[in-house]
């Protein structure tokens, strides 16, 4: 992320807008395949190991077929290891929220990590949250509480009932979001001016290694067990592959800065395709809630910004 004076926001074009959308049906239909892979065999450290070595190899290419130039100072090195640990972390919690909770409920715990960044930004840098984050926080913490009905009404359950039907998927899908959070804390503060393709293959390259530790303390890799197990496995990475390439390598040329919350639509096309392919369906309030979440997160993410300083991508 490289800090640079604030620019208006231009309109998108169609292409733009279509490819943000491409990008946000990928990442939540990259769950969705990760729920078949589980389903049949394949276990979270696995899932993240194959996912993340076969993305960071990618990435990797492309930097180098650019022929761009690496120099990297102590802080960098310190700093990229530290978000690559936390991205590892990200990626094992979130798939161990998936692998418990319907899709689109683990994604919208998950996209909590406005707050998160906010509260970490303040912990660690003594930055305040901006007045449209505190106006935006009880309209997600509304949200996400209808959506993973916590009170058990939609179940029929209770509210003792319901959690322990969602506590540790929730857990999962929170703890992703508090380190995801950090993450963008720490790659907005501490890698300014790195290329973005550097600092993916890096960070990729590190969760995996992450995950690969985990896999040797399970006893090896679980892979799948059918040959829907397979699918899942090998849709699961070419989705997320190819969109996590695509916002690297499409969006900058296509100067979509600013407007890049649009992507947060992830976890509406995630409920559309997990009711669509695996039967999951959740009940009127918790659609409402869904709705809201995503709302105020991507209005949040499109407002006007301050015309001192702002975060963009390379």
């Amino acid at each position: 992320m490289a800090v640079t004076a604030a620019k208006p926001t231009r309109a998108l074009s169609g292409t733009a807008f279509a490819t943000l959308l491409l990008i946000a049906l990928m990442m939540g239909a990259n769950h969705v395949a990760a729920r078949f892979a589980f389903n049949n065999g394949v276990d979270v450290a696995t899932a993240v190991t194959v996912r993340s070595f076969v993305t960071a190899g990618i990435v990797t290419v492309l930097f180098m077929l650019h022929g761009a130039r690496v120099a990297l100072t102590g802080r960098h090195k310190t700093f990229l290891l530290a978000i690559g640990l936390l991205i590892g972390v990200q990626s094992l919690c979130l798939y161990s929220g998936v692998a418990r909770l319907p899709v689109v409920l683990a994604l919208l715990a998950f996209n909590t990590y406005p707050l998160w960044t906010a509260i970490w930004n303040r912990i660690f840098y003594g930055h305040k949250p901006e007045r449209a984050t505190l106006l935006a926080m009880p309209f997600i913490l509304v949200g996400v509480c209808m959506a993973l009905d916590v009170f058990g009404a939609a179940s029929g359950l209770g509210a003792a009932g319901q959690w322990a039907r969602i506590g540790a998927g929730v857990a999962f899908a929170m703890a992703a979001a508090a380190s995801f959070g950090l993450a963008l804390v720490l790659t907005q503060h501490e890698t300014a001016g790195l290329d973005g393709r550097l600092r993916s293959a890096s960070t990729l390259g590190l969760a995996g290694i992450v995950a690969l530790g985990m896999v040797a303390t399970q006893g090896g890799f679980h892979m799948p067990q059918a040959a829907a197990g397979w699918w899942g496995l090998a849709a699961l990475t070419f989705l997320y592959g190819t969109a996590f390439t695509i916002m690297f390598t499409v969006l900058p040329k296509l100067g979509v800065a600013g407007n890049s919350a649009i992507m947060n639509v992830e976890p509406v096309c995630a409920m559309v395709l997990a009711w669509l392919i695996l039967g999951q369906s959740i009940a009127p309030m918790q659609v409402a809630g869904a709705l809201l979440v995503v709302g105020t997160v991507m209005a949040l993410g499109l407002r006007k910004r301050s015309p001192t300083r702002t975060v963009a991508d390379d």
